[in-house]
């Protein structure tokens, strides 16, 4: 009888490992524009038996939107000086039960870099800072004294970066200002601001501070820019042209906001170095170059996608047609990026950019003044605030407006959501 050869242990050859899975994370990160305090707001969520105010109900209808994205940011555009009388336009002064109601809407950061951030002089900034963070809110864009410039969120595994700046206007008797007054001594090195007229010289400082996130860990980076011009839905090339400089100095997505209305959303692209798999991959090794040339194989390179947000409008405000003759004003958007993040590599692998279209709904009932958040997804005709004002036919006008504007093709769908 035959007996088959049997091939020598030593010779057998293991099954070679497999390769890993990568480690990659699906995050959405959303913001909402500029949450204002003008007085008709304040009066109309003041209740009288009590002394109390309560602006939760302004956000009813968005709660959902904000709360089930992963990282959530808002411009808070008022101050917190913890004094009456509040106060609306020019010098805005709220209570602090708004920050409180913004953190619980969902919102995780604070963005407080805008030209409002000084109304209340350097101590109403420094007590907005320490109201915003008693609410549960991170802050960026302003610091107290022997804080950092930049601020750091954790977001399960992933660490997101975020530098937040507002534009300053010119010199008066060689000063900076801030909306056209002086920036006290005191307040100068702790906001985070930018000057048309030095472009060149801020652009590095931004560039630095995010050079500095990454040093510390950043995994993703978050930019946030105060600009452009009011009530114009167009964003300018200046703001185009630092838009493309802060991409190219490293951050991966932009959002913008203080003309008031929606502007431009747009994704654009600059050229990155290829992310090595892992250290000491033979691939990487071949990009050295043949030690006889003398000369290194070029970098290989990769198109990186940014999405930027020009002007994501007003969140909630009493800008409105009624008071502006400016249907614009009254309208805003949650941006929403939802990116996939390979933890090992440290790379952004893909980008999603939307936006949720929303309209701020103002009527009288019940002897009293009613703001709503609508979001015009879905079946919005249907909102019970837009039914019992009977302003359906505005929010539809809000939506065709936002939709001409920025194109379909950004424009949120919400399959597979839960209601």
């Amino acid at each position: 009888m035959a007996i088959p050869l049997l091939k020598p242990a030593a010779d057998i050859e293991p099954d070679p490992d497999p390769e890993p899975e990568p480690r990659e994370v699906s995050l959405t990160i959303r913001c909402a524009g500029d949450i204002m305090g003008h007085l008709s707001q304040l009066i109309a969520n003041y209740d009288d038996a009590t002394g109390t105010y309560d602006f939760s109900l302004d956000y009813e209808y968005v709660r959902d939107y904000i709360r089930e994205a992963d990282l959530s940011l808002c411009n808070i555009e008022t101050t917190f000086a913890g004094k009456t009388p509040y106060t609306g336009y020019p010098f805005f002064n709220s209570p602090d039960q708004l920050a409180f109601d913004v953190a619980g809407v969902g919102f995780d950061v604070a963005l407080f870099s805008n030209n409002h951030m000084l109304d209340t002089k350097t101590a109403g900034m420094d007590r907005t800072l320490e109201v915003l963070r008693s609410a549960g809110l991170k802050t960026a864009g302003a610091r107290l004294p022997g804080e950092e410039r930049t601020t750091m969120v954790s977001v399960g595994e992933v660490k997101a970066g975020i530098v937040s700046y507002t534009y300053e206007t010119g010199l008066y008797n060689g000063h900076r200002t801030l909306n056209g007054s002086i920036i006290p001594q005191d307040a100068q090195e702790r906001i985070n601001s930018f000057r048309y007229y030095k472009i060149e010289e801020d652009l590095k400082r931004i560039g630095e501070d995010i050079d500095a996130l990454r040093g510390k860990g950043a995994d993703i980076v978050i930019a946030y820019l105060h600009w452009g011009n009011e009530y114009q839905r167009k964003a300018s090339q200046a703001d185009r042209s630092i838009a493309q400089a802060v991409a190219e100095a490293g951050a991966d997505i932009i959002f913008a906001s203080h003309p008031h209305v929606v502007q431009e959303v747009e994704e654009i692209y600059i050229e990155v170095p290829v992310a090595a798999e892992e250290p000491g991959d033979p691939d990487e090794d071949a990009h050295t170059g043949d030690p006889d040339e003398g000369e290194s194989a070029p970098t290989p390179m990769q198109k990186k996608t940014v999405p930027v947000f020009y002007s994501m409008g007003n969140f909630i405000s009493n800008q409105r047609q009624e008071t502006l003759d400016n249907r614009y004003t009254e309208q805003g958007m949650i941006a929403s990026v939802d990116l996939v993040y390979d933890v090992d590599a440290r790379v952004i692998r893909s980008v999603k950019t939307s936006f949720i279209p929303t309209w701020v709904e103002k009527y009288r009932t019940g002897g009293r003044t009613r703001y709503a958040i609508v979001p015009l997804v879905g079946d919005y005709l249907s909102n019970p605030e837009l039914v019992a004002s009977g302003h359906g036919s505005r929010a539809a006008q809000a939506l065709a407006d936002m939709t001409a504007l920025i194109g379909e093709q950004y424009l949120y769908q919400p399959e597979g959501r839960s209601e």
